[in-house]
C-alpha cells in the first residue's frame, strides 16, 4: 500500500521516489508527490523526513533537522 497524503482541500497525493543521474555523473534520489500511484511509489515516508503542506495545498517532503 503506497503512502498517501490528503491535503486540507481534500485532494489525495501519493509519495514517489526516483533515482536520477546528474550532469556530473552522480546519482541523486528525488522524492515527489503525484495524484496517481505510478512506478516508484513508496510505502512510508523515508527516515529523517516529514510531510507538510504548502500555502497552495501541495504536499512537500521536508528534511528533519
Amino acid at each position: 500500500m503506497a503512502f498517501t497524503f490528503t491535503n486540507s482541500r481534500g485532494s489525495t497525493y501519493v509519495l514517489h521516489q526516483r533515482n536520477t543521474t546528474l550532469k556530473n555523473g552522480n546519482t541523486q534520489t528525488i522524492y515527489f508527490f503525484a495524484k496517481d500511484a505510478k512506478e516508484g511509489a513508496l510505502d512510508a515516508v523515508p527516515a529523517g523526513y516529514s510531510v507538510s503542506e504548502s500555502k497552495n495545498g501541495l504536499p512537500v517532503l521536508k528534511r528533519l533537522s
